[in-house]
């Protein structure tokens, strides 16, 4: 397995992670037996960095990780997220919340699911608009002088908000949508990871499954699927993104590699500091992903993909407008 550091001077990890959200919640159905004997296969593969989060699942994803690893601490480092808070009466429906007494009561709440004296990187989910990021990342720095957490990280902000934070306290890594299709962070945000020594983590860098260009209708969903009330995967923007997918097909053929191997490789050659997260809960896409380690480019290569797919051409917003507020905050 190759390894990455996040950031200069932060913790080494697999140069891939293991996205875990899926097993429990928002792709259709799912089995945690499976999902089980997924992780147990990444951990004996090398893939040590897995990701997760309290809102996954209303914090069963959290659990089913926790099973997982429950003999295997040792070889996990072990990332999750906190800061939304969803309805028990209506799960669509969130708020985020980073006042510092939440931060504390969010934080045992995980260690307790996941069975664990600590957590390795423990990220903000969203930055809470009535709290300033400087206190929540204040509170969470109290955890890790009290040994529940080691590393800190945040997700989906701007370079000016990840600045704010890293004075309070290093900041480890910085969690963002990043791929093909969602070059959102090449505006800044990739510059100030390399600028302070912060790790990226890129989340969905196969683009939802798009990019593997399994996904030929949205016909391909289970009905409680979440993709279905994506922008991008909704009518015409469903057409003009299959066609991008098509060219990377096609580019993946030259290349003798999968479509997802090809996805995966070009974000891993964006930065040395790079760690992708591909999530999935079937061993056989895990050992797709992974295969993306032995695919390298030349200059030629890239700019041929990114002749075919240029920053900002797939259609539509990333996530719903409700959504979208959220980010970059």
């Amino acid at each position: 397995m190759q390894h990455r550091t996040l950031g200069p001077e932060g913790p080494t990890v697999s140069a891939l992670g293991l996205g875990c959200m899926g097993m429990s919640e928002f792709y259709g159905a799912h089995d945690d037996a499976e999902s089980i004997a997924t992780i147990h296969y990444a951990l004996d593969h090398g893939v040590n960095f897995l990701d997760t989060a309290d809102m996954y699942g209303a914090g069963a994803n959290e659990a089913l990780v926790g099973r997982a690893i429950r003999d295997r601490r040792g070889t996990a480092f072990l990332a999750t997220k906190f800061g939304f808070v969803r309805d028990p009466a209506n799960p669509a429906a969130r708020k985020v919340n980073g006042r510092p007494e939440y931060v504390r009561q969010a934080c045992d709440a995980s260690l307790k699911r996941l069975g664990v004296d600590y957590i390795d990187l423990y990220y903000l989910h969203r930055v809470d608009p009535e709290v300033p990021v400087e206190d929540t990342v204040g509170a969470m720095a109290e955890l890790v002088r009290a040994g529940k957490v080691r590393h800190l990280g945040l997700s989906e902000v701007s370079p000016q908000t990840l600045e704010r934070a890293h004075a309070v306290h290093p900041i480890t890594a910085l969690q963002s949508e990043y791929s093909l299709w969602t070059r959102d962070p090449e505006q800044g945000v990739l510059e100030a990871c390399a600028r302070l020594g912060v790790g990226f983590v890129p989340y969905s860098p196969l683009g939802r499954g798009f990019l593997t260009g399994a996904i030929r209708s949205p016909d391909d969903f289970d009905a409680d699927d979440y993709r279905r009330t994506n922008p991008r995967f909704q009518g015409e923007n469903f057409a003009r993104n299959l066609a991008l997918v098509d060219k990377v097909r096609e580019l993946a053929a030259a290349k003798g590699c999968t479509p997802a191997q090809l996805a995966l490789a070009w974000v891993l050659w964006q930065g040395e500091h790079i760690v992708p997260i591909p999530g999935t809960r079937r061993v056989r896409n895990l050992d797709d992903n992974l295969g993306a380690l032995a695919v390298e480019f030349s200059g030629d290569e890239l700019a041929a993909i990114e002749a075919v797919f240029p920053a900002g051409s797939a259609a539509g917003a990333r996530y719903p407008e409700r959504m979208m507020a959220l980010t970059n905050a």
